[in-house]
């Protein structure tokens, strides 16, 4: 049995009675574990697992496949405020398709955790922002070793889809949703700044 901190990416059906869950955690990279019967009305995961709440879980890690089962789940902070603004929801998702497509299974990399679980923090409180993203993006370049903002004036977001072969298809229709208006209606051009608090 293995414990530690984790946030929920992902969650779709196993079987009738289980799901298979996507976790980032602190201390085994990103994990998919199954939740043997979480899909039963009377489950000890009952209203444990859901999209962006971050808890300690147990696993129990196989030994044949990247598949672990998950033991148990103690809810520690559900990110409520994320819910209540659906351009919150919106970056918060693309947040976690940049997690796991800059991130190998089971690859330990404390630096994420902690980076998605500020981001989390920030859009628990406040509305979405370019700067949030642009910020991100920059902090998963520099943890992924191809951005440093003291030597490259580059773009981390290219940067970011030239190491891994793309972006999620997201980053568009947000970044259009974020744009400032400029007092016609119309969408302003992205000033991308980075000194948010994420």
């Amino acid at each position: 049995m293995e414990t530690t901190a984790a946030i929920l990416l992902r969650k779709r059906k196993f079987s009738d009675t289980s799901l298979i869950v996507s976790w980032c955690t602190q201390s085994l990279g990103c994990i998919q574990t199954v939740a043997k019967g979480a899909r039963r009305a009377k489950s000890p995961f009952s209203g444990k697992l859901d999209l962006f709440f971050e808890a300690e879980i147990q696993i129990a890690r196989s030994r044949k496949s990247n598949l672990h089962t998950l033991t148990e789940v103690v809810l520690k902070n559900p990110f409520g405020g994320i819910r209540q603004n659906y351009l919150r929801m919106q970056t918060a998702a693309y947040f976690v398709e940049l997690i796991e497509i800059c991130t190998e299974r089971d690859h330990h990399e404390p630096e994420l955790f902690s980076l998605l679980r500020r981001a989390f923090g920030y859009l628990d409180t406040t509305d979405s922002t370019l700067r949030a993203v642009s910020h991100f993006e920059t902090e998963l370049a520099r943890i992924a070793g191809v951005h440093d903002a003291k030597k490259l004036k580059s773009d981390p977001a290219f940067a970011l889809g030239n190491l891994f072969g793309k972006l999620p298809l997201s980053r568009t229709p947000l970044l259009k949703a974020l744009a400032p208006n400029d007092g016609r209606g119309n969408k302003r051009k992205n000033v991308r700044e980075t000194n948010d608090p994420i």
